[in-house]
């Protein structure tokens, strides 16, 4: 409902934060609809709400407190706030939560800043100087402009201006403060698109005026989905809508940039946690007044205020960085395939390796499927073999087997880049006493220190927790028994320096590279052929073009296989898959080679093969007979809290109070596999259902009858991806 009626003498109010629903304001003289932002009295304080439909009548007229104002901000799109009430109840979470996602505060809803300019005024100044006649001279074009720069284009002193100002040559206009977003020009530059790629482009296209439908883009890497899509986004320019472009990471985000500057002119609107807070206002503000036309972003930019979205973009839909982890628990994948049914409109969901919920919808029908096979141009997929390290081992005390030096060798020797990839940050992510045995580990997570060396400290990756590496064992003081066991980049960075001394090497890992600005500077010399060799997590493994890099080479391609995870193997794959695909990505033929303890494995063996399909065939087959995500549902229930007996209290009453259905089983309590973190015990509850149960009522109606104590965390996740 968009509007309250005139008869209605109330209204109810969302506020963001944890309470159950809206509460009754009178209308206070005001004309209010739903999705107006406005500020009420709540107890003793000011608050911020949104208007969510009328007052419900429960609390007598005269108790009501009227609504104390309106902000002159655009309202809450009414798809918004449908989509606020929608995911609330998807996701078990109070809906005052997810209105957070979406609210913005302070600057964004104040009226936009002024500042003055100064143009030509109506009177002549008692006393012109040569100085003075320059600055009337210039400002026969009628421009307005700051004193700075009257001051700089005339070549006078600032004085001269403001002197100009005071006797009345000069008068002052009140302009915006911040000029609006430069509009993408959809013709500015096209690109020769493939045979594929165009009827590709023709398809998305076509869906724009087809109402709601969801595409998979699948392409495999270096196929060119980014301009493929661009066509759709080009054309939805010309329709006059808004566009939104998702991605996964902010690493991605500059070289992206680029790529739409290139094609459209200019830079889209950008939004993520590394823009300051100023610019994240002012995008907020210029995307409900629809100055803004696109914006690119990471998952919290799904709850921006477009007044005329017409197209989402999903880039690398497939990336478990879309699940919000911590406060409301979402996937900004699947919110943004509600946010474009609601809104009546297409979105595209581009991955050289999609989810399998993705795959199967496309193969059920309820998605769209578009391919492209090939890469684009000359550029041709790497060949991939496997290194069995059970036959081929490397030297003792050190991790790259005989066939990767080698590969390294003749790379170097021919000029050409080579990328190391081994998705663990540090130096080695073991230490361990040599003389009675003892791991060292986080005081406050179920976690060992991971060293490094670099910055000579022990680290928990999950608290932040740091420490000094000790002399002598913690557990039986033997003296300088501590050993690093295993490896992590900076080790393999450590044993390329001793190999290869004259080669130019890097690291790109989080832990080195602080932030986008550093992480794209690394980027760009490697793309500009200053580095030889890279190694990195996977903070490279995607979205990155390198010409020269003709070798990548996986240091331990088993690493995500274990654990109880029923996505590890998905993810595995598609990571390897991934960072497989940033080899010969040019002219020049590229290989992977990947080190590996189980080359037997069929997850390998369809790497090694190019053969996606067939492990996502097999992959289907397997979560398909043990009725696992997407045939079945999951939904998780972690507690957690500081008092490990409070936890355990409270788990077997909940374990006690919980519900019998049909198609339904729960599992646990069990210690989660992060048992600990931050200083908190956390226990785990599973849910595991049919397909086309309902979930979500299952467990709101669980933990209505037996809701946490005070001093108890509960966090609720519908569809987890993560199993920590």
């Amino acid at each position: 409902m968009d509007d309250i009626p005139a008869t209605a003498d109330s209204v109810s109010v969302l506020l963001p934060g944890g309470a159950p629903g809206p509460f009754d304001y009178a209308k206070g003289g005001l004309d209010l609809k739903r999705g107006d932002i406005v500020e009420v009295p709540l107890g003793r304080r000011a608050a911020l709400g949104v208007v969510w439909g009328p007052g419900t009548g429960e609390v007598p007229r005269e108790k009501l407190k009227p609504v104390a104002a309106r902000f002159d901000a655009p309202p809450l799109p009414a798809v918004l706030c449908d989509l606020v009430d929608w995911m609330a109840g998807y996701v078990v979470a109070p809906p005052g939560a997810v209105l957070a996602l979406a609210l913005r505060s302070g600057e964004a809803l104040a009226p936009p800043k002024l500042k003055t300019l100064y143009r030509r005024g109506p009177l002549e100044p008692a006393r012109l100087t040569p100085q003075r006649q320059r600055v009337i001279d210039l400002a026969a074009d009628g421009l307005a402009r700051t004193p700075a720069d009257w001051a700089e284009l005339a070549h006078v002193g600032v004085a001269t201006v403001k002197g100009l100002i005071d006797a009345g040559a000069l008068e002052g206009v009140e302009v915006p403060a911040f000029s609006p977003p430069p509009s993408p020009d959809p013709d500015h530059a096209g690109v020769d698109l493939s045979p594929a790629q165009r009827a590709a482009a023709e398809a998305l296209i076509a869906a724009l005026d087809g109402g709601f439908s969801a595409t998979l883009l699948d392409g495999v890497t270096g196929s060119g989905k980014t301009e493929t899509y661009f066509e759709a986004v080009a054309a939805c320019l010309k329709r006059g809508g808004q566009a939104l472009i998702l991605l996964p990471e902010i690493a991605l985000t500059h070289q992206f940039m680029e790529r739409f500057e290139a094609r459209f002119g200019c830079r889209p609107s950008e939004w993520h946690s590394d823009v300051k807070s100023s610019e994240r206002s002012r995008t907020w503000r210029q995307v409900a007044e629809g100055e803004a036309r696109i914006v690119v972003g990471a998952r919290s930019a799904l709850f921006l205020p477009f007044p005329d979205l017409r197209l989402v973009i999903v880039d690398e839909e497939h990336d478990s960085a879309f699940k919000q982890e911590e406060g409301v628990v979402y996937h900004a994948r699947d919110m943004a395939v509600m946010r474009a049914r609601l809104g009546g409109f297409p979105i595209v969901l581009a991955s050289a390796t999609p989810s399998l919920e993705s795959w199967v919808n496309a193969a059920q029908g309820r998605y769209r499927h578009l391919s492209l096979p090939a890469r684009f141009g000359v550029a041709v997929m790497p060949a991939i073999a496997l290194i069995d390290l059970r036959r081929q081992r490397p030297p003792s005390g050190r991790f790259l087997s005989p066939p990767l030096e080698e590969a390294i060798e003749t790379a170097l020797s021919r000029g050409e880049q080579s990328l190391l990839f081994l998705n663990r940050r540090g130096y080695a992510p073991l230490n361990i006493c040599q003389a009675c045995g003892h791991r060292i580990e986080c005081p406050n997570c179920s976690s060992w220190l991971v060293e490094h060396r670099f910055r000579m400290k022990l680290a928990c990756h999950h608290c932040g927790y740091e420490r000094a590496k000790p002399h002598a064992c913690p557990q039986c003081g033997a003296e300088n028994s501590i050993a690093s066991s295993g490896p992590g980049v900076e080790r393999i960075a450590e044993e390329v320096a001793h190999l290869w001394p004259e080669a130019r090497t890097a690291i790109a890992s989080s832990d080195v590279l602080h932030g986008p600005r550093q992480t794209q500077d690394a980027l760009e010399r490697m793309a500009a052929g200053q580095i030889d060799i890279l190694i990195g997590t996977q903070i490279v493994a995607k979205g990155h073009n390198f010409p020269n890099l003709t070798l990548v080479g996986v240091v331990d391609a088993d690493l995500g296989l274990s654990g109880g995870d029923p996505r590890a193997r998905e993810r595995t794959f598609q990571l390897l898959h991934q960072v497989a695909g940033r080899a010969g990505r040019a002219d020049k033929p590229g290989r992977a080679l990947l080190q590996t303890h189980q080359p037997d494995d069929r997850l390998m063996q369809a790497i090694a093969a190019g053969d996606r399909d067939r492990f996502l065939a097999a992959e289907m087959e397997d979560r398909e007979r043990l009725g696992f995500p997407p045939f079945g549902r999951f939904a998780a229930l972690i507690l957690s809290s500081a008092d490990e007996g409070l936890v355990d209290a409270y788990a077997r009453d909940l374990a006690a109070a919980a519900p019998q259905a049909d198609g339904a089983s729960v599992w646990g309590p069990a210690p989660a596999l992060m048992a600990r973190l931050r200083g908190r015990t956390r226990l785990r509850f599973l849910v595991k259902t049919v397909r086309n149960f309902r979930i979500q009522d299952f467990v709101r109606s669980w933990l209505a009858a037996c809701p946490p104590p005070g001093k108890v965390r509960l966090s609720v996740d519908i569809d987890p991806q993560s199993f920590l």
